[in-house]
């Protein structure tokens, strides 16, 4: 069933209301929980209510395809920009990453089975999930680089390698990991060597070592972990859509995602914005308010009209991916995924400036959502590799 535009419309106006009712007014209740725990990694027990408050609201997997019942990637991205406002308030609604990658990843290519024990408590918020690609030891930007082992052994897969910056990966709800490695490490097309297999947590050597952080912060209670693969065992079935076809699954999987995460930094640097305007008005110096000072109104004008740009550029590539799926959108997905987290970093800089000393402070959420945008510059791919695959595309098409 088609949901039609005046639905999603719908859906915006309820979406809203309910960042107004129950996350802005939560946000320090959340900090002070989490700042509360004994494992930082574990649940914040206002998550819990507010995701039950989100289900009775008919705000549950908004991030759903279209082909699967849901929306399309174009109704979806006011929805991920509203929820971008508050970094952690896309899992209230079960739309955060990486679960919502490796939900599409179950949904498009795992068996029946798979989905049974994976994808159905995953759609029901009831765990959580990794995807292990990037690996310390090698140029990650590469996905054929990797160089964890996957070995079949009669009927089992046997996994050896290092992998960090895993995202879910230290939080307690974790359960599944993707991981992704070389089955075929001989095989001439480099695109062919990769498989992926599924590991449960509790897998006897599966290690996950340590937590990383992105400029101090360590995303708690979410968190990103370096993990260790030694000798884990999992059974046959655990393949993923078959060998050699884990490049596939990662380029299927990492094209929307890459959108949802434009989504989200537009939402942040919007915000960002917003506190900015009303700190001009609250704040005067040498005798003027700030919003009189040039140099204010040229930041606030310059950030307002790359917001402006860059919402438009991932709203046309979310409906150009509707149009002829994720791999025939890849200029546009390149270009967005170059722009808009650039644009938020730079944009949520001039917002801090503007607050003074405050804006470095967690008493407003830009420096996290600066963090958010930096990384962003490295998830998903670093800049210069879309850059490159970009400007190939642009030279085929004119020269």
């Amino acid at each position: 069933m088609t949901i039609s535009d005046a639905q999603a419309d719908q859906l915006i106006t309820r979406l809203t209301a309910f960042m107004d009712s129950h996350i802005y007014p939560n946000e320090a209740r959340y900090a002070a929980e989490l700042d509360g725990l004994e494992n930082r990694f574990s649940t914040v027990p206002l998550m819990e209510e507010l995701k039950t408050q989100a289900r009775d609201a008919g705000l549950w997997n908004l991030w759903l395809p279209a082909d699967h019942g849901g929306l399309t990637n174009e109704q979806y991205c006011p929805l991920a920009e509203i929820m971008g406002r508050v970094l952690w308030s896309p899992e209230v609604f079960n739309c955060n990453a990486p679960d919502t990658g490796n939900m599409e990843v179950f949904l498009k290519y795992a068996t029946e089975e798979q989905k049974s024990r994976w994808l159905e408590p995953l759609l029901a918020g009831e765990i959580r999930s990794s995807y292990a690609m990037t690996e310390p030891d090698v140029a990650s930007s590469d996905a054929t680089n990797v160089r964890t082992s996957i070995v079949r052994e009669d009927d089992e897969y046997v996994i050896n390698g290092r992998k960090w910056f895993i995202t879910n990966a230290p939080y307690e709800r974790t359960k599944i990991f993707i991981v992704m490695g070389k089955s075929d490490p001989d095989n001439p097309n480099r695109h062919l060597q990769q498989s992926q297999v599924l590991v449960p947590r509790d897998t006897e050597g599966l290690k996950v070592v340590r937590s990383l952080t992105t400029l101090g912060y360590d995303d708690a209670p979410l968190g990103h972990a370096e993990v260790h693969f030694n000798d884990v065992r999992v059974p046959k079935e655990n393949i993923l859509l078959g060998e050699g076809r884990g490049f596939e699954i990662a380029q299927g999987r990492l094209g929307p995602g890459r959108i949802h995460h434009c989504m989200r930094l537009i939402g942040s640097a919007q915000r960002a914005v917003e506190y900015a305007c009303r700190r001009s008005e609250a704040r005067e110096t040498f005798g003027r308010k700030l919003s009189a000072h040039q140099s204010v109104l040229e930041d606030i004008a310059k950030s307002w009209s790359e917001i402006e740009q860059a919402r438009l550029l991932t709203l046309k590539t979310a409906r150009r991916i509707d149009e002829v799926g994720a791999k025939d959108a890849r200029d546009l997905i390149a270009a967005a995924k170059i722009t808009v987290p650039l644009m938020a970093q730079t944009v949520i800089d001039r917002c801090m400036q503007i607050h003074g000393a405050a804006g470095l402070t967690a008493d407003y959420p830009m420096a996290e959502a600066y963090n958010y945008a930096r990384w962003c510059r490295q998830a998903d791919g670093p800049d210069q590799v879309h850059m490159m695959a970009l400007g190939k595309q642009i030279i085929r098409r004119y020269a």
